[in-house]
């Protein structure tokens, strides 16, 4: 009975999570992949969630964690074949390219961490408490990379065009 309770509050957090995967990757499919493995360790997790905590925050926490080592993963297999480029069978295939508002592509140039503060804050309406709960990180740090992305998409959207790509954002830890 107990589980059926967490499986509906846990449906009604997909859409939630749907828009934060989306704005993550920028790819809707590679997103809903992001929102199923999402669920399945929620599922397989259950004992671990903490109702005094919240729920959204929990799976969102999942996620990113998700997201970041999926990003590490990416990297030691970019750095892999930079060594040893004989390895590569395959080519790279394309991603897909969305046609996107002015504000999506200011949005791509932020760093990962000040996206990640803004999306979590700005997008999904959590607090600065919960958003550091999230990322795991300071509730200082979320401020920092929060006060950051907001300058950095003020001076992007000021400094047009931005197809240039000559725009370089600056990193927070």
């Amino acid at each position: 009975m107990l589980m059926d309770k967490l499986r509906s509050l846990i449906t009604a957090e997909i859409p939630h999570l749907r828009r934060y995967a989306r704005a993550l990757v920028r790819n809707a499919d590679e997103a809903d992949d992001m929102v199923q493995a999402c669920l399945e360790k929620a599922l397989a997790r259950a004992s671990q969630w903490n109702s005094d905590k919240g729920l959204r925050s929990w799976l969102f926490r999942i996620m990113h964690n998700d997201f970041v080592s999926t990003l590490r993963r990416r990297d030691r297999e970019r750095a892999f074949h930079r060594r040893y480029p004989e390895t590569d069978s395959v080519p790279p295939s394309q991603e897909n390219l969305f046609e996107l508002n002015q504000v999506d592509k200011a949005m791509d140039r932020l760093p990962v961490e000040q996206r990640e503060a803004l999306l979590l804050v700005a997008v999904s309406g959590f607090s600065y408490e919960e958003s550091a709960q999230v990322l795991a990180v300071p509730v200082g740090t979320v401020r920092s990379r929060l006060s950051r992305a907001r300058e950095a998409l003020r001076e992007i959207m000021q400094s047009r065009p931005l197809e240039s790509g000559s725009f370089e954002v600056r990193r927070d830890g």
